[in-house]
């Protein structure tokens, strides 16, 4: 079993928009948070595309990659992920491709086969073209392909996006992206941040089925983890309390931007949707930082995954920067 000092850590960031705060407050703070993980010596920080929602930022994900990029020195900055139904495959590995070119070593292409949207929404993405989730398998060999040298006989050249071999990863939140990732060989990332349920079963499907390839000799994961941190347990259970009223709009269909914390949670929620949160976030990890690291080492014991992505929904940004570094902290600890 690997020790926290061992594992990796690294961020998802949706760029969430605030309650009485700005768009533009949302995107700037993105790279706030990417310029503390990089001083903090996080490994990545990832922007997941999400389209249609009033709370999330991070819809034109390669722009804002670009963003953060040009601003920051070492990080690694990637998609977590690029709904890659939603896209030719041909345009993202260009988009990628360019941002590889600007800031080679640095980039990575995460890659989901959802839409990360509603389906009105959904076919407005995709108008002009049809592509679908059962077309995923092709569509991730294409983009790989683009990202090679080209053959001789090669006619479509990604440019810029050819022989820039920008690493591919695929996610997942079921058994399927689990299975493509070990039958291609890719680094495989279980968005257990949100969807926990099948998380030990993608684990051990991936990692009994893996080839090794040429971009990996063995099986690499990471594992979503909602992680709030504060001085103490009540403390972080009271900011908790702002993405616990996120779900709660999921659940009742009213999307909306991240509220500040409340004091009393119970006098908003029903027992059936305090299940459904408690469910949502079956690996979350929120309290002091002694508490986190026992839960982090019992994750850890219970999944032995190579790195660990955390997201974080704190309303105060000033918090939710410290948050952050309470992981680092606990992560230096023997």
């Amino acid at each position: 079993m690997r020790s926290l000092q061992e594992t990796k850590f690294s961020i998802l960031e949706l760029a969430p928009v605030r309650e009485n705060k700005s768009i533009q407050d949302a995107l700037h703070h993105a790279l706030a948070l990417a310029q503390h993980a990089e001083k903090l010596g996080y490994e990545r920080i990832w922007l997941a595309e999400h389209h249609n929602m009033s709370g999330i930022a991070s819809s034109a994900t390669s722009v804002l990659l670009g963003y953060l990029l040009a601003n920051t020195s070492s990080i690694k900055v990637g998609s977590g992920g690029v709904m890659l139904p939603n896209h030719a495959p041909l345009v993202i590995a260009e988009q990628f491709g360019t941002l590889e070119t600007l800031y080679p070593g640095r980039v990575e292409l995460g890659l989901g086969r959802a839409p990360g949207t509603d389906q009105a929404t959904m076919r407005a993405l995709r108008r002009g073209h049809q592509e679908t989730e059962d077309q995923f398998p092709r569509d991730v060999a294409e983009i790989l392909h683009y990202f090679k040298d080209p053959t001789p006989t090669q006619r479509i050249i990604a440019t810029p996006g050819q022989s820039t071999h920008v690493p591919v990863w695929l996610l997942g939140s079921s058994l399927f992206s689990a299975q493509l990732a070990a039958q291609l060989g890719l680094p495989y990332s279980f968005a257990s941040h949100f969807a926990p349920r099948m998380l030990g079963q993608a684990i051990q499907l991936y990692r009994d089925n893996f080839t090794p390839s040429e971009y990996l000799d063995k099986p690499y994961i990471s594992m979503g983890v909602p992680a709030i941190i504060a001085e103490t347990d009540e403390e972080a259970h009271y900011l908790a309390s702002t993405p616990y009223q996120r779900i709660l709009s999921m659940i009742r269909g009213t999307r909306g931007k991240l509220k500040p914390p409340v004091d009393n949670i119970n006098e908003l929620w029903s027992p059936a949707e305090k299940q459904y949160v408690d469910n949502f976030y079956a690996v979350g990890q929120i309290g002091s930082p002694e508490k986190v690291k026992a839960g982090l080492k019992a994750l850890l014991e219970k999944y032995d995954v190579d790195e660990l992505i955390f997201t974080c929904d704190i309303y105060d940004t000033a918090k939710r920067l410290k948050s952050f570094e309470y992981l680092m902290d606990i992560k230096a600890q023997p």
